[in-house]
């Protein structure tokens, strides 16, 4: 916590502003040594908090830039310590020069997260808050945005805390009865804890249950597009993508391995992957091709299934339809805009009540149905309900149900009839198991660890 650190806090890639911050007791000081305001008249180290300053970063005579200087005191800064964000011009070459000159002058190169970690320890967010911090830079979407905002604000927090509040309430009151039984009394108060636990339970039930939906928002639905060759898979992806990213050709077998992109359908992430078409083949390198489009089949969320409507089912469509019978799929009943030798009626025979849509993934037709159908199978509403608060953090999840299993261990004392000294024991598990969620009881490995997952400069 001694070490004042600095890092360059924006893309290295030309840009109109580029932002180095410096965090730490020496922060001030560090930056007084090179930097000039306007009149030359201006100490940085005076300088009221939360103010900007217009001036130069020097190496001596040689002006690096000319840049604006903010100054954040702590505790009422991002670390919680004195904060410097000097804006520079956006040239890797500026933006290189000013971090250059604050580590020849005091600073040290912060390590990933290092800020963040700061802030932590610092006391200005709990532990989610600062997993929260990331999730918002690598959110692929409005509502996984929106999601990891509500738990920067700390509408988990609160809802952990509304909790764990509860649970130490009630092992302190068992523990001053047993201490105090002639002025605490312990009469029917299994039925009492028993209600508050059921209460405690459901919340944290519903939290975990929110899970799967929550990843699904935040790392997309793994979508994988199968088919035999020249089913028009991958003219398909790049009608998803809006542009041409894979390549077409009236030539059979032309994509030999995956190809991945996210892209977004009304707000819906898709982590979709083209793969090569599904046949016989002795080519080597095209049957690797197919062995991984089975195996992305295997551990796909949802399968696009593309049938051929100008061409009648054959042997390799039968061998796809086979496999993926007992999967999430819409078939889709491609070249719609060609006269069909297909009956989709006839390919329906051969499903397990799928959804069929008709495409032409040339002309761009069928996306809108294709996105209602999507959104229907995975989340059947939920969405559109603005659920405010979503599980996205497998960390988290997991904590959960470790305090949901503590809890369920107090119902089963209370309806053995145990003593109530047994329900503080998993009273406390489960207290303990919610504080790791926000950062309490955590030991400093499994910090660094979670922290090192960050930028460099956040």
């Amino acid at each position: 916590m001694e070490r004042t650190i600095a890092a360059i806090s924006t893309a290295m890639y030309p840009s109109g502003i580029g932002i180095v911050r410096m965090s730490g007791p020496d922060a001030l000081n560090i930056v007084h040594k090179i930097y000039r305001s306007k009149t030359g008249k201006k100490d940085i180290r005076t300088v009221p908090s939360h103010t900007i300053h217009y001036g130069t970063i020097r190496d001596g005579d040689r002006i690096l830039d000319e840049v604006l200087v903010m100054v954040m005191r702590g505790p009422t800064s991002y670390t919680g310590e004195d904060t410097v964000e000097i804006n520079c011009h956006g040239g890797v070459m500026a933006v290189q020069g000013v971090l250059e000159a604050l580590l020849r002058n005091g600073a040290v190169m912060a390590d990933p997260g290092e800020f963040s970690k700061k802030a932590f320890l610092n006391g200005r967010m709990d532990l989610s808050q600062a997993e929260a911090v990331m999730d918002v830079i690598q959110a692929k979407n409005q509502q996984a945005l929106e999601n990891s905002l509500h738990v920067i604000k700390g509408s988990l927090k609160e809802r952990i805390s509304e909790i764990r509040d509860s649970l130490i309430h009630e092992t302190a009151y068992i523990e001053a009865a047993l201490d105090d039984p002639e002025h605490i009394s312990l009469d029917g108060y299994g039925e009492q804890i028993g209600r508050i636990v059921k209460e405690s339970r459901e919340k944290i039930r519903n939290m975990i249950e929110s899970f799967h939906t929550g990843m699904l928002i935040r790392e997309g639905i793994r979508t994988v597009i199968l088919g035999k060759p020249n089913a028009g898979k991958s003219s398909l992806m790049n009608m998803l993508l809006g542009e041409d990213r894979a390549i077409v050709t009236d030539i059979a077998g032309t994509t030999r391995d995956t190809l991945e992109e996210y892209i977004s359908l009304d707000g819906i992430t898709l982590h979709i992957v083209d793969t090569a078409g599904i046949r016989q083949t002795v080519d080597t390198v095209e049957k690797i091709g197919v062995e991984r489009a089975l195996k992305s089949a295997s551990e796909a969320d949802l399968i696009l299934f593309v049938a051929d409507s100008s061409t009648p089912l054959d042997k390799n469509d039968m061998e796809i339809l086979s496999i993926i019978r007992d999967k999430p799929v819409i078939l889709l009943y491609n070249k719609a805009d060609l006269e069909p030798v297909l009956d989709m009626e006839e390919l329906r025979k051969y499903t397990a009540g799928q959804t069929i849509i008709s495409v032409s993934a040339k002309k761009h037709e069928g996306l809108e149905d294709l996105t209602t159908e999507i959104r229907r199978m995975f989340f059947s509403g939920e969405v559109e309900q603005k659920r405010d608060l979503y599980i996205t953090n497998i960390r988290h999840r997991n904590l959960l149900e470790k305090a949901d299993e503590s809890l369920s261990l107090v119902e089963k004392s209370i309806s053995d009839g145990l003593p109530e000294d047994f329900y503080t024991v998993d009273l406390m598990d489960a207290y303990r198991s919610l504080g790791e969620i926000l950062g309490e009881e955590l030991h400093e490995d499994l910090i660094n660890e979670i922290f090192s997952k960050f930028c460099v400069g956040k």
